[in-house]
């Protein structure tokens, strides 16, 4: 499957959405996976393991309890793209002493919002691996696939060599499938009106 990145945002807000995020969460979700297929990873993928973990959770236990020295979820797991949309509103921190976060699911989701911190170069750490961002840029090592870890936050002068810019993303077939049945929760079910709406209703003006 070869897609457009432009298919696979569209798709991937609406998957987010059907998920029960937020339409404004969902757009960051689309933004998210966008980027990730831009470095040539597998955001699809990324974002439908996701999906799958928090489908049907209270999203409310998932967020950040504590926007302090670390980040922490009532659940006991923090959901990356509601701890990454509040990123940018710790720029400062991250600057000055790094942030860590507790157990995150998925820390790859948090690397788009990190890029998104500009003027400097960031690195996030897990259990397993790491990457350093400089917004436009990536260097990425990994020990294997990424699992739910604890997370650091910080800035480095570690220098990012220059990434090829995908334009393209190639999702499994099941990946995309997960996704599609998600937008599929997006839509009004069928009523007989908008049924016949659809249909032309079949009546004359006369009628």
């Amino acid at each position: 499957m070869n897609l457009s990145l432009n298919e696979v945002e569209v798709t991937a807000k609406k998957a987010a959405r059907g998920a029960g995020y937020s339409w404004g969460l969902a757009e960051e979700a689309g933004k998210a996976t966008r980027w990730l297929c831009a470095q040539g990873l597998d955001g699809c993928g990324i974002l439908a393991d996701l999906l799958s973990a928090t489908d049907g959770q209270d999203l409310s236990k998932m967020s950040p309890t504590a926007l302090d020295n670390e980040w922490t979820a009532a659940s006991g797991q923090l959901c990356p793209l509601i701890a990454g949309a509040s990123l940018s509103d710790h720029s400062a921190q991250i600057s000055q002493s790094g942030l860590k976060l507790g157990t995150v699911l998925s820390p790859l989701f948090l690397i788009p919002f990190v890029a998104r911190l500009n003027g400097q170069s960031i690195r996030v750490e897990w259990n397993g691996g790491s990457a350093v961002t400089d917004g436009g840029n990536l260097s990425l090592s990994l020990n294997g696939t990424p699992t739910a870890s604890a997370v650091t936050v910080h800035t480095t002068d570690q220098p990012v060599p220059l990434s090829v810019v995908h334009t393209r993303a190639e999702p499994s077939d099941q990946d995309w499938a997960t996704l599609i049945q998600l937008t599929g929760r997006t839509y009004a079910p069928a009523t007989e009106e908008s049924r016949l709406l659809g249909a032309g209703s079949g009546l004359s003006d006369a009628d």
